[in-house]
């Protein structure tokens, strides 16, 4: 496999990890909040509550992608196995 192949399949990967823990965080936190949180709310917060869990569970999933790819970078060389996303051309005049 190429720099290119591997960078394609990174992305890949990271992106499926990331709707997938997206995904796992949104069910915890709906269970969460049947099992312990509905029968003490009130008729009106009842309303908003599923939007701020989709919410919590993005920015949740957000903050452990960030600190997954930070560990990840740690132990893995970018430089020798992944082709850069974005190159600067450089003007010659």
């Amino acid at each position: 496999m190429n720099k290119k192949v591997n960078t394609i399949l990174f992305i890949l990967g990271a992106t499926l990890f990331n709707i997938l823990i997206t995904v796992l965080f949104f069910v915890l936190l709906l269970i969460v909040y049947f099992k312990f949180l509905l029968p003490f709310l009130p008729e009106s917060a009842q309303t908003w509550s599923f939007p701020l869990i989709f919410i919590a569970s993005l920015a949740i999933a957000f903050i452990v992608y960030r600190y997954a790819i930070r560990y990840l970078m740690k132990k893995i060389d970018m430089e020798k196995y992944f082709d850069p996303l974005f190159v600067s051309k450089q003007r010659k005049n």
